[in-house]
């Protein structure tokens, strides 16, 4: 049987966080009533004239500069036309040659790095909104006009495994930036995927599919899945690949063809005659240039050479922002990164999964969870009621050592009563005692644990096991 290479590039849409549009002054905020953050110009009524976002600029050349891309001086807006009810205009506002940046790259490991094509600016579409039980569409213009950037990548791909440490990497550097809040369940971050597959070492690619609108990881690893595989499958059977634009059902984990894919030339794009071309000047680059916040792979550097945090916990704490800075900061009222690291991808991440309030709202703060580290150092509690101190820590945002002496909760390190205690489960558990004395030596996790109960788990485990050995 032959052996096929998928080839995979990626067209991934930004939306910037802006306050207002990309050509109006009209609010980007999500979730409003329908067509209430609307004008002439997002509903593109004839003779309105666009007027461009500067920040919108700025936010696409910062993208540019942190992808190691070159800066067009000067780049142009085109129309691209198509037909589509929720486009009044007819045409979307976008970049085709004359994209804002060029050229740039991701490092996605040590012996692989994915090309960026471009990166271009352009407006978003509104959204059509199907009521089945009414039989009947309705269009939100909302969206209309809001300013996104799409980063195009090169066809450099060739496992879903590689995409996602790209889109990983990617989501990450966007909105470390702050161009972007990276919500993918409103759209801000989502994809499209052109897959193609051609036998190994062919010089030629396969014909291309183009899955639109991923706005998940695992939905986007699983589409790509699906279709590498479906691709195989045609082959195989002496069918062929139609050149087509699919759309992923994920409850059925398939693709479904909605069209036929389009050309550039289909689209018949040209130089929109209201825009002025952008111009940045050199010193305004080298400004945004200075600007740029540390990215995450400097992070990452920083945390495991400065801080010696080991690569994975390095690499949980800087696939988001909000973490990475809640660490720093935490850091800074308690020198003890490890314990603070561990405090944080253990217990605060732990809460975050099971509950549905978002990172900005937590209640939880740096300063508790650097006391939360230092009670645990000095003693004061060990690390079974550190988990239930902490969880009343997320839900009232107490501080940890008044809530420990509050309830009660410190730490037992009284050897005698901690000795008195294990000869009581010693005399209680004499068959354990046995074993343990004729090689199971195993058993002494169950003497600790049954130490722990006795005690309300407050005894200090070092004394406990101590105590343990001693008497056994």
């Amino acid at each position: 049987m032959p052996y096929f290479e998928p080839t995979i590039g990626l067209e991934v849409h930004v939306q910037l966080s802006t306050k207002s549009k990309l050509f109006c002054s009209c609010p980007t905020i999500f979730g409003v009533q329908p067509n209430t953050h609307t004008c002439e110009v997002c509903a593109g009524f004839p003779g309105a004239l666009p007027k461009l976002n500067s920040t919108a600029v700025e936010y696409a050349a910062k993208a540019g500069l942190a992808l190691s891309c070159s800066i067009t001086p000067n780049s142009i807006f085109s129309r691209k036309h198509y037909f589509y009810p929720d486009l009044p205009s007819g045409y979307q506002i976008t970049q085709n040659k004359l994209a804002i940046c060029k050229n740039g790259f991701i490092q996605i490991n040590k012996d692989k790095r994915v090309r960026i094509h471009q990166i271009h600016l352009e407006c978003d579409a509104g959204k059509t909104i199907h009521s089945t039980h009414e039989n009947k569409s309705f269009i939100d213009l909302n969206r209309a006009g809001v300013p996104l950037i799409e980063i195009v990548s090169e066809p450099d791909m060739q496992s879903t495994a590689e995409c996602i440490t790209y889109l990983k990497s990617l989501y990450s550097i966007v909105t470390f930036l702050g161009i972007t809040d990276g919500n993918m369940e409103e759209g801000n971050f989502r994809c499209d995927a052109n897959i193609s597959i051609s036998h190994k070492n062919s010089k030629e690619l396969g014909v291309r599919t183009e899955i639109k609108n991923l706005n998940s990881f695992k939905h986007i690893q699983s589409a790509v899945e699906y279709e590498i595989n479906r691709q195989k499958a045609l082959i195989q059977n002496g069918q062929s690949i139609t050149q087509e634009t699919l759309l992923y059902d994920s409850e059925k984990n398939i693709t479904l063809p909605i069209r036929k894919k389009e050309s550039a030339h289909d689209y018949r794009y040209f130089p929109d005659p209201d825009l002025l071309p952008i111009q940045i000047p050199q010193e305004k680059l080298e400004q945004w240039k200075s600007e740029l916040p540390e990215l995450p792979e400097e992070r990452l550097q920083k945390f495991t050479s400065t801080f010696k945090l080991s690569q994975s916990d390095a690499e949980t704490l800087i696939a988001s922002k909000d973490l990475a800075d809640f660490f720093e900061n935490s850091i800074r009222y308690y020198d003890n990164p490890k314990k603070i690291s561990n405090i944080i991808t253990e217990n605060l991440l732990r809460s975050l999964n099971q509950s549905d309030v978002p990172f900005k709202d937590i209640k939880v703060t740096p300063p508790a969870v650097a006391e939360l580290a230092r009670i645990i150092d000095s003693n004061l509690i060990n690390t079974k009621i550190a988990q239930t101190v902490f969880e009343q820590m997320f839900t009232t945002g107490c501080m940890p050592e008044a809530y420990v002496k509050e309830q009660g909760l410190a730490q037992v390190s009284d050897s005698s009563a901690i000795t008195a205690a294990a000869q009581e489960v010693i005399n209680e558990n004499p068959a354990e005692v046995e074993a343990y004395r004729n090689g199971k030596t195993k058993l002494i996790a169950f003497f600790i644990g049954q130490v722990m109960k006795k005690m309300r788990g407050q005894a200090n485990p070092t004394i406990v096991t101590e105590a343990l050995n001693k008497l056994l």
